[in-house]
C-alpha cells in the first residue's frame, strides 16, 4: 500500500499552523491574551518580515544553485545609505548632496538597485571565474559592504527624506512589493529556462555544463539578482524608517537563509520553491512575534532560532537520503 505523500508546501503550512496554535495556547496560559486575534501584532509582524522575505527570494535562488549568500544584510545597509542620501529634502543644511535635494524619487531607487546588483555581480564573478567558494566570496562582501556603509557618511545617519521616497515604506506597500517579487520569481523558477538552468546547476553542475549550460554566466546572473533584491530591501527599509543607517540589516542574511531552509530549500542545491520560502519566512515571523508576545528574552529567542535552523537542515538531509534510497 502506497503511503500518502503530502506536497512540501502543505507540510510547511501544517508546521505554520502548529506553531501559531502553540503560541495561541501559551498566550492564554501565560499572558491571558490571544496571539492570533491581535490585529496590530499581526500587521507589525507581516511588515517586519516583508523585508526579510524580499532578501529570502534572492537567497533561495542562490541556495538552489548549491551556493550561499552571506552578504545580503550588509548590502541592504549600503544600498539604504546610498538611496537615502539621494532622497533628502531640498534645502536641508546637513544633506549629503545639497545640490541634489528634491530630485525625482526614480534616481535614489535606481541607485539603490544598481548598487545591489553590482555587489551581486562581484559575488557571482568571483565565484564563477576565480573558483572562490561562495561562502568566502560572500563573506568578503559581507565585511566590505558593511564597511562601505559606515565609510559613506563616517557613521552618521541620513535623515530628512522626501515624502515620495518614504511612501515606499508606508502602510502595506512593503508587503505588496514582497508579494510581487515572490510571484515574479516563482514564475521564473517554475516556467522559464532561467529556472530550469538554476535547478540543473544545483542538482549536478558538471552535468549542466556538459548539457550546454553556461554555468559561470548563469551563476553571475543568479547572484546579481540576489544582490538586486538586497538592494530593493535596502530601499524599502530606509523608506520605512525614513532614515538611512549603517547598522541596518544586521543579521538579516541569516534570517533570510533560515526562512529559505525552513521553507524546504535544500542546502545541497537543486531543490526549493519560492512558495515554500514565503511560508518559511512567515513561520520565522510568527516565532519572533510569538516570543516577544510571551516576553521571552531576546537571547533565548536566538537560541531557539538556531535550534530550529539546525533541525530544518537535519530534516533536509533526511529527505535527501530517502530520495536517494527510493
Amino acid at each position: 500500500m502506497r503511503k500518502l505523500k503530502l506536497p512540501n508546501e502543505v507540510r510547511i503550512l501544517l508546521v505554520l499552523a502548529g506553531v501559531a496554535l502553540v503560541f495561541e495556547v501559551l498566550g492564554w496560559m501565560f499572558v491571558g491574551q490571544s496571539f492570533l486575534l491581535n490585529k496590530d501584532r499581526l500587521v507589525v509582524m507581516i511588515l517586519q518580515m516583508s523585508v526579510i522575505g524580499i532578501i529570502a527570494v534572492g537567497v533561495t535562488q542562490v541556495i538552489i544553485t548549491g551556493g550561499i549568500d552571506l552578504s545580503s544584510g550588509s548590502v541592504l545597509a549600503l544600498t539604504a545609505m546610498v538611496a537615502a542620501s539621494l532622497a533628502q529634502e531640498p534645502g536641508y543644511a546637513r544633506a549629503v548632496y545639497p545640490a541634489l535635494g528634491g530630485i525625482s524619487v526614480f534616481w535614489p531607487i535606481l541607485a539603490g538597485l544598481a548598487i545591489g546588483a553590482l555587489t551581486g555581480l562581484i559575488n557571482g564573478s568571483l565565484i564563477s571565474y576565480t573558483a572562490i567558494p561562495p561562502f568566502i566570496a560572500t563573506l568578503g562582501m559581507y565585511v566590505s559592504a558593511r564597511g562601505l556603509a559606515k565609510w559613506y557618511t563616517h557613521g552618521s545617519p541620513i535623515s530628512m527624506l522626501t515624502e515620495d521616497y518614504a511612501w515606499i515604506g508606508s502602510g502595506a506597500v512593503p508587503v505588496a512589493i514582497f508579494l510581487v517579487v515572490a510571484l515574479i520569481f516563482h514564475v521564473a523558477l517554475r516556467y522559464t529556462r532561467y529556472g530550469k538552468f538554476t535547478y540543473a546547476i544545483g542538482a549536478n553542475r558538471q552535468a549542466a555544463r556538459v548539457s550546454g549550460i553556461n554555468v559561470g554566466r548563469h551563476l553571475v546572473i543568479v547572484y546579481s539578482l540576489a544582490g538586486l533584491l538586497s538592494g530593493l530591501a535596502g530601499i524599502v527599509t530606509s523608506a520605512r524608517a525614513i532614515t538611512g543607517q549603517a547598522g541596518m540589516g544586521m543579521g538579516y542574511e541569516l534570517d533570510a537563509i533560515a526562512g529559505a531552509v525552513i521553507g524546504g530549500t535544500s542546502l545541497n542545491g537543486g531543490a526549493g520553491r519560492i512558495t515554500g520560502t514565503v511560508i518559511g519566512v512567515i513561520i520565522l515571523g510568527v516565532m519572533t512575534s510569538g516570543f516577544t508576545f510571551l516576553r521571552i528574552d531576546a537571547y533565548y529567542q536566538e537560541i531557539v532560532k538556531g535550534i530550529i535552523i539546525v533541525a530544518a537542515v537535519v530534516a533536509d538531509q533526511y529527505r535527501q537520503r530517502n530520495r536517494r534510497s527510493a
